[in-house]
C-alpha cells in the first residue's frame, strides 16, 4: 500500500476534493457533482500523468497550504491549473500550467488569484479518499462525498502512475478578469417568459450568493408568462433557470437533477468550465445560438 500523502494546513474560503463526478445515476436522484470547472482539472491530471478523471484538490479563492508528508519516500511530482493563485514552495516562487516538485516535508502555498475563483492542484496518483457511488467528488447539495477541507487532514495519494509526463510547462489561457460571453441555446420553457430575449440583452452580474450549485445573476429581471406552473423536469449542468423573483440562475456541478422553473437557455458544455471561474461582481453576458443538432435550410 502506499505511503504517500499530503498534509493541509490551511483551506482559504473552501477547499473540496473533486474528480469528474457520478454520470449515469440522475435517475436515481444522485447529480454527477464533480470539479466544476472539468477542463482546469483534466489538464492538471494531464501535466502529472493521471488517468483524467483522477481526484485533485479544488480551491476557492485561494488560501489553500499543503505539506508533502515527512514519511513519503519520494518526492511528490504536482500541477496548478485554473485561476492563477500565486503560489510558492517553501518561500520560493512556484508556477502554474507547469510541473513542480514537493519533496517530503516541503510546504506549497496559494495566495489570492488576480483573475479567476477557483484553482486546481493535481498530484501524480491522485488523492485517494474513500469513493462514495464510484466517484471521490464532494457534491455540496447533496452532502455526498468527502467532506470539505479542514487544517490537518491528511490525504492518503495513490501509486504512481507507470506512464510519465510528456510536457514540463502549458501554455494556456488564464481566466479573464473583464466581462464574460457565454454562448446558449434557446430554453426548453423560453415560452413561458414574456420575453425570453431579455437574458440576452441584460448585462448580468455574478451575486456573491453563487456557489458550485449555481451562479445566481442581477442586473435585472425576466417576467414570467402567465401563472401557470410546470411540472418538474431534468435539469442539466449549464440550465439558465428563471425562479419566481426573475433573477436566473446558472446551474453548475452540483446543481438538482430536478427543477419546476422555467428554463430560459442552455449555456453550451464548452462554455460552462469557464462560468465556473466567474467570480462575484463580474459582468456575464449570454449569446443565443442555434442548437448544434438544427439542420440548416
Amino acid at each position: 500500500m502506499s505511503k504517500r500523502a499530503l498534509e493541509v494546513l490551511a483551506t482559504g474560503a473552501l477547499a473540496l476534493v473533486e474528480d469528474l463526478g457520478r454520470p449515469g445515476l440522475a435517475a436515481s436522484g444522485v447529480g454527477r457533482s464533480g470539479a466544476a470547472d472539468r477542463f482546469a482539472l483534466r489538464l492538471a491530471n494531464r501535466l502529472v500523468a493521471n488517468s483524467e478523471d483522477a481526484a485533485g484538490i479544488e480551491v476557492v479563492f485561494g488560501g489553500l497550504t499543503v505539506r508533502a508528508a515527512e514519511q513519503n519516500p519520494v518526492p511528490l511530482t504536482v500541477a496548478l491549473t485554473g485561476a492563477p493563485a500565486p503560489a510558492d514552495i517553501d518561500g520560493c516562487p512556484a508556477g502554474h500550467h507547469a510541473l513542480l516538485t514537493l519533496r517530503p516535508g516541503q510546504v506549497l502555498r496559494l495566495g489570492t488569484p488576480a483573475t479567476g475563483l477557483r484553482t486546481y492542484l493535481a498530484v501524480r496518483g491522485g488523492i485517494a479518499v474513500d469513493p462514495v457511488l464510484g466517484s471521490r467528488s464532494t457534491d455540496v447539495l447533496a452532502g455526498l462525498g468527502p467532506p470539505k477541507l479542514e487544517p490537518g487532514v491528511v490525504l492518503p495519494l495513490g501509486p504512481e502512475p507507470s506512464e510519465l509526463p510528456l510536457v514540463d510547462v502549458a501554455p494556456v489561457a488564464v481566466p479573464t478578469g473583464g466581462p464574460v460571453t457565454l454562448r446558449a441555446v434557446p430554453g426548453p420553457r423560453a415560452d413561458r417568459l414574456a420575453d425570453p430575449d431579455a437574458l440576452a440583452r441584460t448585462i448580468w452580474t455574478a451575486s456573491s450568493r453563487s456557489d458550485r450549485v449555481g451562479m445566481r445573476l442581477e442586473g435585472g429581471r425576466i417576467e414570467r408568462a402567465g401563472s401557470g406552473e410546470l411540472p418538474t423536469e431534468g435539469m442539466v449542468r449549464g440550465a439558465v433557470q428563471v425562479p419566481p423573483g426573475g433573477e436566473p440562475v446558472l446551474f453548475l456541478a452540483d446543481h438538482p437533477v430536478t427543477g419546476g422553473y422555467p428554463v430560459a437557455a442552455v449555456v453550451l458544455d464548452a462554455d460552462v468550465d469557464r462560468a465556473a471561474q466567474v467570480r462575484p461582481g463580474q459582468c456575464v453576458r449570454f449569446v443565443l445560438v442555434a442548437p448544434p443538432w438544427k439542420d440548416e435550410p
